[in-house]
């Protein structure tokens, strides 16, 4: 082992990726003003969004009644179109010779 352990081709591989990590790496960095303008976009483009989210909270919390009322209509005239199809075939039903529609098929009550 007359090689020393700095100069085997492990190390040298090492040395090698290193030298090339290191002209890869960036040499310039942010200037003072350019880095401000950054946060200050940032900034603005934060407050923004929050603003528009805030915006859009406050007007679905006042659609909120205008939905329900509407949801309510909606829910009495489907109540009415049910009463007014069972009183239908409650009818129906009671009459001599009625016709009665079931799940597996139709069929006709004969006296």
């Amino acid at each position: 082992m007359t090689e020393r352990r700095n100069d085997s081709a492990a190390w040298q591989a090492a040395r090698q990726w290193q030298e090339r990590a290191r002209q890869a790496r960036p040499s310039t960095t942010m200037s003072g003003p350019k880095l401000v303008m950054t946060w200050l976009l940032f900034g603005v483009m934060m407050i923004l969004g929050t603003v528009i989210g805030l915006f859009f909270l406050l007007v679905g919390w006042l659609m909120l009644p205008l939905v329900r009322r509407r949801m309510k209509k909606r829910m009495e005239q489907m109540r009415a179109d049910q009463a007014t199809d069972i009183d239908k075939e409650f009818y129906a039903d009671h009459r001599p010779g009625g016709t009665q529609q079931v799940l597996e098929g139709d069929y006709q009550v004969k006296e």
